[in-house]
C-alpha cells in the first residue's frame, strides 16, 4: 500500500480503518499492525489484537501467528497459552514456519497443550525444513536429549550444523562439542576450535572459556598462553 510505503501512517490508518470495516482481510491485519507499532494510530494492543482477530478468522496466516503471539505475551488481551497454542496450530497448518516453531516450543515445554515430545518433533522438522534456524537448533537439541526420538548424534550433528551455518551461536557452541567429543561425528578438533570460535565472536561464554581451554592444550589450534 503506498501511502504505508511512504511512511504516510495517518493517511494509511485511516485508509485501513475504511477498508477493514468492510471485512478486507488486508486492511485488518494492516490496520491490526499499525496498532500494534503505534504508527499513525496511539499505540493500542487491544485494538491490534482486535484486528488480528478478525483477520484470522478469515485465515490470514500472518494475523493468525501474531494473535498467537498476542495470548502468549499478554498483549491486548488475557495472557492465555492454551489459546495461544490454538492459533499457532491453524497458522502452522498453513505452513507458516515461526508458528511451526512456537507451536513445537509450546509442545515441547507444555505451555496450552499436553507435554509432547513427538510432536514438538513433528512441528520443528516442518519449520526446520523451511530454514529456520532456531527450529533447526531445537532439533538437534532433541535428537542429542533423545527426547521423542531415539537418541541420534549423528542427526544432532546434522541439524546443528545447519543452524550453525545461520549463524545460532547456540547451535555453533554444540556442534563445536559434538567435534570435541566424537558424537555422531569423527572427532576433530580443529573442527571444534572452528565452531567455538564462531559463538565465541558472538559472545557465547561457554564457547569462549571451551576456546580457551583448547589454545592452553594446544587442541586443534596452536597453543597459545596469552
Amino acid at each position: 500500500m503506498k501511502l504505508y510505503a511512504s511512511k504516510n501512517y495517518t493517511e494509511a490508518a485511516e485508509f485501513f480503518k475504511k477498508s477493514a470495516k468492510q471485512g478486507i482481510i488486508e486492511a485488518q491485519y494492516n490496520l491490526a499492525i499499525i496498532y500494534a507499532s503505534g504508527k499513525g494510530v496511539p499505540q493500542d494492543y487491544y485494538q491490534a489484537a482486535t484486528w488480528y482477530h478478525k483477520a484470522a478468522e478469515q485465515g490470514h496466516v500472518q494475523a493468525q501467528y501474531n494473535l498467537g503471539l498476542a495470548h502468549a505475551n499478554g498483549q491486548g488481551v488475557a495472557l492465555d497459552y492454551q489459546r495461544a497454542a490454538t492459533w499457532y496450530q491453524k497458522a502452522a497448518e498453513q505452513g507458516y514456519a515461526k508458528a511451526q516453531y512456537n507451536l513445537g516450543l509450546a509442545h515441547a515445554n507444555g505451555q496450552g497443550v499436553a507435554q509432547d515430545y513427538w510432536k514438538a518433533v513433528n512441528s520443528y522438522y516442518k519449520a526446520a525444513m523451511q530454514g529456520f534456524a532456531n527450529a533447526q537448533y531445537n532439533l538437534g537439541l532433541i535428537y542429542a536429549n533423545g527426547q521423542g526420538v531415539s537418541q541420534d548424534y549423528r542427526q544432532a550433528a546434522n541439524w546443528y550444523r545447519k543452524a550453525a551455518i545461520q549463524g545460532i551461536a547456540n547451535a555453533q557452541y554444540s556442534l563445536g562439542l559434538i567435534y570435541a567429543n566424537s558424537q555422531g561425528v569423527s572427532q576433530d578438533y580443529r573442527q571444534a576450535a572452528n565452531w567455538y570460535h564462531k559463538a565465541a565472536i558472538q559472545g557465547h561464554a561457554k564457547a569462549q572459556w571451551n576456546l580457551g581451554v583448547m589454545y592452553d592444550k594446544g587442541q586443534g589450534v596452536t597453543q597459545d598462553y596469552r
